[in-house]
């Protein structure tokens, strides 16, 4: 009986000290300086936000109804995608276009339109693609109303991914993507020790989200991880009269 009073005297007494010490805590932390957890070492930059779809004040603009100077064909002559009407349309069996400057981990906005007159089907409709770092596939296809293999649609990570949902509007009809993207790193020995990832806004709804990247978009077999540091943005040449406007990208 003694043992048992005893060991109820105990537990109360240990009750006692952890309420007592909670109490001081919570009075200790009253006293505390809110100042104490204000971090001020990192001042974020200002940056003016465009107005509408418009580039902000950090951006490079890549493309802005005018011309191609910002971009070459593979061989280093320059784009002769045609500019009219502040759009740029593809060529075709002319090749893609590359940014003459190197991205890495990037913020990109990127209209396109398919072709008004719609023509075949799958993926020979209206068929581009945004390659980052000329390496990754983001698909550029007519999909409204448009059937083919879902890693391989609009805003699919090309044969890696499929999207979160169709928002394609109708042929004829300017759409967007705004696309944030990291970039793989790799070791001294050329190895991958962080995948890239890639979110994908299309029209406002989000398709892809922070999406892992397996690897180089490959049409036949599995995607290749090859060291790489920055490389250009590629804009594909699928032989469809894809039309682009209004591009512009932030370095991250």
């Amino acid at each position: 009986m003694k043992k048992e009073l005893l060991f109820i005297v105990f537990i109360c007494l240990a009750v006692q000290r952890l309420l007592v010490a909670q109490v001081a805590d919570q009075k200790a932390s009253e006293k505390w300086d809110p100042k104490l957890t204000e971090a001020w070492e990192v001042v974020p930059k200002i940056v003016t936000p465009g107005s509408g779809t418009s580039a902000p004040s950090d951006a490079i603009v890549l493309f802005d109804g005018t011309n191609t100077a910002e971009w070459t064909h593979e061989n280093g002559l320059p784009a002769q995608w045609e500019v009219k009407d502040g759009a740029m349309t593809v060529k075709p069996n002319s090749g893609g276009i590359f940014t003459k400057k190197v991205f890495g981990d990037c913020q990109l906005h990127i209209e396109w339109r398919a072709p008004v007159v719609v023509k075949g089907e799958g993926q020979g409709r209206g068929n581009s693609g945004i390659f980052l770092q000329n390496k990754y596939e983001v698909q550029v296809l007519d999909c409204f109303n448009n059937t083919t293999y879902p890693n391989g649609q609009a805003g699919s990570l090309y044969k890696q991914s499929i999207p979160l949902a169709n928002a394609c509007r109708p042929p004829g009809e300017w759409q967007t993507y705004d696309i944030i993207y990291t970039a793989p790193r790799f070791n001294v020995d050329g190895v991958k020790v962080v995948s890239g990832r890639v979110t994908v806004i299309h029209n406002g709804v989000v398709i892809q989200n922070n999406t892992e990247i397996k690897g180089t978009s490959e049409y036949i077999g599995l995607p290749k991880n090859i060291a790489h540091g920055d490389g250009p943005l590629q804009l594909q040449d699928h032989g469809d009269l894809v039309s682009y406007r209004n591009i512009w990208i932030r370095k991250m």
